[in-house]
């Protein structure tokens, strides 16, 4: 501790001590500030899906999200129309590399600069985007060869931000589905698959480096359908019910939700990273679907995703981590009438195509005619949403 005593012997001799102390000790949360990168600054964000042909422009998007005050979203690649028409609109964006890129990336670095300097840096700093999401539900997957090419591709992204200055203002990431897991229930339980193990461990090692959090996608409405006779719907949906209780920590639980992610937090802990936060990178329920999908009607789904709404906006933990805020990403903004798959797949939307709300859940949404007539006009070389923002800054300093 000789340091200690020199660096604060001439604040004692002038009367300083406090003063010295409580310098260092900002300089300290400032420091750790700059070095910690947030892909997700606030709790509740949308997954902005576009695997459709009936969608509004990216620029109408953007009103769309703003007049719904939804300051973060997730987009599955880095399409440029879409990060231009967010330029300027404050909204927090990840995207995402595709799994088609990784075999590509993990061999050749100067393809992850390249990529990052083609999709990343030349829409700095207007639009803001926050992270980088390498690939999407890799391990436990069917393609093996993904599994081996996941940890060298996102070292290979990493660097190529650190090359370029971008490492201390964007994250990376790697979404996780459940089929990770090797069980969940109790949550307590939770634990990884031995065999996704050998890629896992290194993948978290390096995103505790790196500071990145667990980004999983967790879908009680996934659970619920695969096995409705053993679950209550209730609990799935977070309506009132027995929920379970978890004989280990002696915690209760009166919903799915809260459960996966504690899950994962029981997963990351048994193979020591019980400090790296979880995310949820996806979540939702969805309004229809076929006959072997119980539970997927408007009604559930307006359920469920008003009681997730209102969950995240106070901003609480769950009962295994009640200190660490939980922080969502809902799928979908619209329904997405091409995707392949079951019924359900295509119908995730909290918003319909013109602008509307697909069912209530505290979101405005726009009027159709509203949705076109907010389209990106032109103001002699401004935007009507730059003429929107301008306006209540002369407001706020009249």
């Amino acid at each position: 501790m000789e340091w200690y005593s020199a660096f604060f012997r001439p604040f004692k001799i002038m009367g300083f001590y406090s003063f010295g102390l409580c310098f260092l000790l900002l300089f300290n949360v400032f420091l750790s500030n700059v070095l910690m990168v947030h892909g997700f600054t606030g709790t509740y964000g949308v997954n902005y899906g576009r695997i459709a042909d009936n969608l509004p422009p990216p620029a109408t998007v953007a009103i769309l999200l703003r007049a719904a005050k939804i300051k973060n979203i997730r987009i599955y690649d880095a399409d440029h129309e879409v990060l231009k028409a967010f330029s300027g609109s404050g909204i927090e964006i990840i995207v995402g590399v595709g799994n088609e890129n990784l075999k590509d990336m993990s061999v050749y670095p100067d393809n992850a600069v390249s990529w990052v300097k083609e999709n990343v840096e030349p829409f700095l700093p207007g639009t803001s985007i926050t992270g980088i999401a390498v690939g999407n539900e890799i391990l436990g997957a069917t393609d093996v060869e993904l599994w081996e090419v996941l940890v060298p591709a996102v070292k290979n992204v990493y660097r190529a931000l650190e090359q370029l200055h971008l490492s201390d203002k964007i994250e990376v990431s790697s979404p996780h589905s459940e089929a990770v897991f090797a069980t969940t229930f109790p949550p307590s339980a939770g634990a990884f698959k031995e065999s996704i193990l050998p890629y896992m461990r290194p993948l978290l090692q390096f995103f505790s480096q790196i500071g990145s959090p667990f980004y999983i996608n967790a879908y009680p409405f996934l659970a619920y359908i695969n096995d409705p006779s053993h679950i209550n719907i209730n609990y799935a949906l977070a309506q009132r019910n027995p929920g379970i209780y978890d004989a280990k920590t002696n915690l209760h639980y009166d919903n799915m939700f809260e459960a996966q992610i504690d899950a994962a937090y029981a997963a990351l802990e048994k193979v020591g990273h019980s400090k790296m936060p979880v995310v949820v990178s996806e979540t939702g329920w969805a309004s229809r679907g076929d006959a072997n999908e119980p539970g997927a009607t408007i009604k559930n789904a307006q359920t469920y995703n008003k009681n997730l709404r209102k969950r995240l906006l106070k901003k609480k933990g769950t009962p295994y981590r009640p200190k660490i805020p939980v922080r969502a990403y809902i799928f979908a903004l619209f329904n997405e009438d091409l995707k392949p798959g079951p019924t359900s797949e295509r119908n995730f939307g909290l918003f319909k195509p013109d602008g509307s709300i697909s069912y209530n859940i505290g979101f405005k949404g726009l009027a159709p005619s509203s949705a076109h007539s907010l389209k990106d006009h032109r103001l002699g070389g401004f935007s009507l949403i730059h003429l929107i923002y301008a306006t209540i800054l002369v407001f706020h300093f009249i």
